[in-house]
């Protein structure tokens, strides 16, 4: 009698999970069968992953619960850097590798940095709108206040792989930079250019913040009302992490009360954010929809590594990018590649 074909699900919104010819293609090599189901709610993720032995997920909830009711569930990849979806203290509990893709958006991410940095310093919202709507005499009146990047100094809160490389880029306009980091060795940050200093020091000194930093319980409003108000007045906050580093509240009190002089943001607490937020309606905050890793390149590779990495599961391989190390699988898998 041949053995059960394994069984992989994509547990995500359709538009997430419309594109699934690379994964399929790997997975199709350990003989392994594929299927994407819309889930909103843990029932439905429960029930869609049933026998499942991996799941691939890029913004479903993944609790406690999920994997409790999941005994054949071995891993759980994740399209992307971040794990913060992922209960990973659960996941070890219950013999469950969380596998991210740690190393497919460091260009991407960082060049939507820059751009917004530039697009905040430069105007270019306000300009542009300007333009079209009330005519070039309009544009020139709102040109003041507008600060120069060259000579200005930026703070990078996150040194990794992608704070770091923002950092060179950032070379290119004349920045001095400072990062906050406590896990990123000094003499490392160094070879960059970035000289590390405490989080209160960074935001008084700098006239640009970029925030690179994962999600978790330690950086979760890790910008609040008190560290806004240690911004200087005409300084700019530029987020392509995770929204909710930011206390989003608290931020836009500090833009309607001038504390600082505006924003550059790709991601938000809430997403898709609500058409009533605030940020959504200031002349000075510049925004994108969470689209920062996005490129046709870099997410055909994701969607190989996803899939690969998967694979990897399934024919009995420990995954290259494991976020749980100390987890104790649910069956043995051969280390290496």
């Amino acid at each position: 009698m041949p053995e059960k074909q394994a069984k992989v699900v994509r547990v995500d919104k359709r538009g997430d999970r419309a594109v699934m010819e690379e994964e399929a293609e790997e997975l199709a090599k350990v003989e392994a069968k594929l299927t994407g189901v819309d889930c909103s709610a843990e029932e439905e993720t429960i029930e869609a992953a049933r026998d499942a032995e991996v799941i691939l997920t890029a913004a479903a909830q993944i609790s406690r619960r999920v994997m409790e009711s999941l005994p054949t569930l071995k891993a759980v990849v994740r399209y992307g850097i971040g794990y913060d979806t992922v209960d990973v203290d659960a996941a070890t509990d219950n013999g469950v590798l969380v596998v991210n893709i740690p190393d497919f958006c460091w260009e991407e991410v960082s060049n939507h940095a820059i751009a917004l940095l530039l697009a905040c310093a430069k105007k270019l919202v306000i300009l542009n709108n300007a333009v079209k709507n009330d005519g070039w005499g309009a544009a020139v009146r709102v040109l003041r206040p507008m600060v120069s990047m060259h000579g200005q100094t930026l703070g990078l809160i996150g040194c990794g792989n992608i704070g770091r490389m923002m950092a060179r880029k950032a070379q290119c306009f004349g920045l001095t930079t400072l990062g906050y980091d406590p896990y990123v060795d000094k003499s490392m940050a160094g070879e960059y250019g970035i000289t590390m200093v405490s989080l209160p020091e960074l935001l008084e000194k700098s006239d640009f913040v970029s925030v690179h930093c994962l999600l978790n319980d330690e950086t979760r409003h890790l910008i609040g009302e008190k560290e806004l108000k240690r911004m200087k007045p005409t300084a700019y906050l530029i987020n392509t992490a995770r929204g909710a580093v930011i206390d989003e509240q608290a931020l836009v009190r500090a833009l309607q009360g001038k504390l600082i002089a505006g924003a550059g943001l790709d991601v938000f607490e809430k997403e898709p954010a609500d058409p009533d937020n605030p940020l959504l309606k200031m002349d000075n905050v510049v925004v994108t929809p969470h689209t920062a890793s996005y490129s046709d390149v870099a997410f055909k590779r994701l969607r190989t590594c996803v899939g690969q990495e998967a694979a990897r599961v399934i024919s009995g391989r420990w995954p290259k990018n494991v976020v749980n190390k100390a987890v104790k699988p649910k069956v043995d898998l051969v280390k290496g590649n």
